[in-house]
């Protein structure tokens, strides 16, 4: 099946400020789906607080942290830092996201709700991982400021359009972290927490996403190359954080985040939706844009099998050595 859309005036003609005011319906209108859906919920409800003990400091009696005291398993451990470190950052997103979408409007009540809804995130997953004792809290703290004192700068913060592409896919992502975090973190607890924020992130995938089909309603050929650029470009928002490629490469052994996850669930599930490889009617440009996407995207399927192919290796090995 294809889908043909109409050229409505040349790619020359689509300012941002011009996408920003065609789409405000279409952001209203998502709006209004997300918030009749969307449910609200209490982050201290989520966190065990019967566990939690003083740490020394202040108190006195305070108990020093310890590896062990956690029953979260370690790459568990690694990927709630970074998966939080990642929320952390949230006062430079609404900054990126405010000054290219705009505070009035329906555009401006979304960047707000977001931002509201975000910050759910980092509240309980800091206060389950220090009331857990998962993780070191100096340490933490260090990474936290450490990482914060960078900010943060969009790779796509010269164009509406690349944004909307790539918080498409990048809410996704986000949502498929934090799911297969709490699958692999060996905590009942810690598993129903990122569950609740999981499905937070889906909604959020799902508002973007509509608004990038809308996109390629309007602006099919500037759309095309947005996406074709955030796809073959694309890193998530914590690369900045310290020990980031160290902590990306474990999350990828311990199959929280790698590349066939990145090809099979966050990139394939939106081109599919929105049925990126079937719009015709495109011009030079847009077409040119197609192409080299679903060239990426069958290069990216090769190096996802032979990482596949590694990870089963590296498993082989490991159960050899551990039947002596």
């Amino acid at each position: 099946m294809t889908i043909t859309s109409p050229h409505l005036g040349s790619s020359e003609a689509w300012t941002d400020a011009r996408l920003l005011y065609a789409l405000e319906e279409v952001v209203e209108k998502e709006l209004n789906r997300h918030l009749r859906v969307a449910k609200d919920w209490m982050p201290h409800e989520y966190v065990p607080w019967a566990d939690g003990r003083n740490f020394p400091g202040v108190f006195e009696d305070g108990e020093a942290w310890e590896p062990g005291q956690s029953k979260v398993t370690d790459i568990g451990k690694t990927a709630l830092v970074v998966n939080l470190l990642t929320e952390d950052n949230l006062p430079s997103y609404h900054h990126e996201i405010a000054t290219l979408f705009g505070r009035d409007g329906a555009w401006g009540t979304w960047v707000h709700r977001w931002t509201a809804e975000e910050g759910r995130h980092g509240i309980v997953m800091r206060d389950y991982l220090l009331t857990s004792r998962a993780v070191d809290p100096d340490k933490l703290e260090q990474f936290r400021m450490a990482h914060m004192s960078e900010g943060f700068e969009s790779d796509n913060r010269h164009s509406m359009l690349h944004s909307v592409a790539y918080v498409a896919f990048q809410e996704l992502a986000t949502r498929i972290s934090h799911r297969n975090t709490g699958h692999q973190s060996g905590d009942p607890v810690c598993d129903r927490m990122l569950a609740r924020i999981a499905t937070d992130e889906n909604l959020h995938m799902v508002f973007y996403r509509n608004l990038l089909g809308a996109a390629f309603e309007i602006a099919p050929d500037l759309t095309m190359q947005a996406v074709r650029d955030v796809v073959v470009n694309f890193r998530m928002p914590g690369h900045g954080i310290p020990g980031f490629e160290r902590a990306a490469a474990q999350m990828a052994i311990g199959e929280i985040y790698n590349l066939r996850i990145h090809h099979d669930d966050v990139l394939q599930p939106v081109l599919r939706f929105l049925k990126v490889m079937d719009i015709d009617g495109l011009g030079p440009d847009g077409m040119k844009a197609q192409e080299e996407l679903g060239l990426y995207m069958g290069g990216l399927d090769d190096e996802a099998a032979r990482f596949d192919e590694k990870l089963a290796a590296r498993r082989a090995r490991l159960a050899a050595r551990a039947k002596g």
